[in-house]
């Protein structure tokens, strides 16, 4: 499953480098994926938009066993 989710991850880093970040993949576990956000991305107030409503629902159209998706520090 990691594999697949960093695959995704792959695909959508353009976007976040355009703006001056990356994300990095930290665990998959209990349905939940763990991410941390990088760059421009690290402290910005809009992280938390691009992670629900972004990273997130990517995510989770291309696999259905994650149920969520959450930043770490």
């Amino acid at each position: 499953m990691q594999k697949k989710i960093e695959r995704v991850l792959n695909e959508i880093s353009p976007y976040l480098a355009s703006h001056g970040g990356a994300v990095e993949f930290i665990e998959y576990k209990n349905h939940i994926v763990k991410l941390k956000m990088l760059g421009a991305c690290s402290g910005c107030a809009l992280s938390s938009i691009t992670l629900k409503n972004g990273i997130e629902e990517i995510l989770k159209s291309e696999f259905s066993e994650i149920s969520e998706v959450v930043s770490v520090e």
